[in-house]
């Protein structure tokens, strides 16, 4: 497959550049960038040796990044209802996102782990639902 590497993401040779920098940086930075590695591997250690606390903790940061991307969609759709006639969906789903992330924040442990796994799948349907739109209003555009 062309332009993923051997995890089958495409950010292989970006991440690869990164390595690279940091190991050719010759100020202060070089410092903070060993410190910064240090960290990760720690947290990913700890991670490993207590995972019900980490899915935890993924769990709340997961249902705040829900309120915050439908706090910014709920802005951009009152923003862009000047020029866009659809302005509505993206409240509508700015409104969803939100609600969904009080729902999450209110779920115990072991329904949270199972309606995460439902809302991502459904953040990432209103987002296709919405890209899907509007590349047929940018289709309708051109034909104007």
């Amino acid at each position: 497959m062309k332009g993923s590497d051997k995890w089958g993401q495409g950010g292989g040779p970006r991440i690869r550049v990164e390595f690279v920098l940091a190991v050719l940086d010759d100020g202060v930075t070089r410092w903070l960038w060993a410190l910064f590695g240090v960290l990760l591997f720690a947290g990913g250690i700890v991670s490993l040796i207590h995972p019900r606390e980490t899915f935890a903790g993924f769990a709340e940061i997961l249902g705040f990044v829900f309120l915050l991307i439908g706090i910014i969609w709920t802005v951009q759709a009152f923003a862009e209802r000047v020029f866009n006639d659809l302005w509505w969906m993206s409240l509508v789903r700015g409104i969803l996102l939100i609600v969904l992330a009080f729902w999450t924040s209110g779920q115990f442990f072991l329904e949270r782990a199972y309606t995460l796994l439902i809302f991502a799948g459904i953040w990432a349907l209103l987002k296709g639902v919405t890209d899907i739109v509007r590349a047929f209003q940018l289709r309708d555009l051109g034909s104007d």
